[in-house]
């Protein structure tokens, strides 16, 4: 048994058993990627697919359990290499950050300014999605971390890490009849058409419930992932905006005003993600302490130690879930 075949392994069932997909995602002939199966069965003595002729339907009792674990061995085996090069001594390596629009736009550029400045020698990569979107990235080994909302169904293997909170404003064109307000009601907001984050946003759903609690139904004319996008229209006079104060760039955003929200809706908590056992270089540790100074090396360690301890625990043969 090889690591070679685990990868073979955890590939195929990656690309939904679709064998000739796993083996252009591997750069192997599909005639070696299933014969290298064939071999691992035969050394494990089991059968780790159900099949129809030559077709695979599903994995077996034994592939899924099998393949659980050939995950995380390929994962410790990724965090020995890491673990290796961290104490050689090297401040080079890649970091990928799965983050949201907003984040990347107004949260992350002075601090990747500085992170870029102290370790000139990573490679950074951005990839930018939804809350559930960036989890996924994290989870399946194509992120480092994830900087965003809770996602609405968190995968059980991240953990996620409360950085800071994220209070709203309502933006609107200059001259809007509501600036004549000295507070904002959401009586007064529900009589204008409103711009908002789509779906795939828990902020979404906290600032409709508010509406909502009140006995109202506010008209959303638009749904958008992306805060510049909702500003535009804001501009062209579709609506008003609730978004994240962060959101709002005064030196930039001339003919737009905002007024504050955060008294009518609960704020937002921004976490970073990182996936269960995934072993952090020091530059890591770095970027996250930048982000947000609580987070420091020993507190993400427990924070990551004490998850992993709790995901034991609950598929524990016999624990309670």
């Amino acid at each position: 048994m090889t690591l070679q075949q685990l990868r073979y392994l955890c590939e195929v069932v990656r690309q939904d058993l679709n064998i000739s997909r796993a083996a252009e995602a591997l750069h192997v002939s599909q005639p070696g990627l299933s014969r290298q199966l064939q071999l691992l069965e035969r050394e494990l003595e089991v059968e780790l697919f159900v099949r129809n002729r030559k077709r695979l339907v599903r994995l077996s009792p034994a592939g899924s359990e099998i393949h659980r674990n050939a995950e995380r061995t390929l994962e410790s085996a990724r965090n020995i290499k890491e673990a290796a090069r961290e104490h050689a001594g090297e401040d080079q390596g890649a970091l990928t950050i799965a983050t949201t629009h907003t984040q990347a736009r107004y949260a992350l550029p002075e601090v990747i300014r500085r992170f870029a400045q102290r370790y000139p020698q990573v490679q950074l990569s951005l990839r930018q999605g939804s809350p559930g979107d960036v989890s996924y990235l994290v989870a399946s080994g194509s992120a480092d971390l994830s900087i965003a909302t809770e996602p609405i169904d968190p995968p059980s293997d991240v953990a996620l890490l409360p950085c800071y909170q994220l209070h709203r404003i309502v933006l609107m064109p200059a001259g809007h009849p509501l600036l004549k307000s000295k507070r904002l009601t959401l009586e007064k907001l529900a009589a204008y058409p409103l711009i908002t984050y789509d779906y795939a946003f828990i902020g979404r759903s906290k600032t409709v419930g508010a509406f909502e609690a009140r006995g109202l139904h506010p008209n959303i004319v638009l749904n958008a992932i992306d805060a510049d996008v909702i500003k535009t229209y804001v501009e062209l006079g579709l609506g008003i905006a609730i978004v994240p104060d962060m959101a709002c760039d005064r030196s930039r955003d001339k003919t737009l005003r905002a007024m504050d929200a955060k008294h009518l809706f609960e704020p937002n908590t921004i976490h970073i993600g990182i996936r269960r056992n995934h072993y952090l270089r020091g530059y890591m540790y770095a970027f996250i302490e930048m982000l947000s100074p609580h987070l420091k090396r020993a507190v993400v360690e427990q924070a990551i130690t004490e998850s992993v301890t709790r995901q034991a625990q609950k598929t524990r043969p016999g624990a309670l879930t």
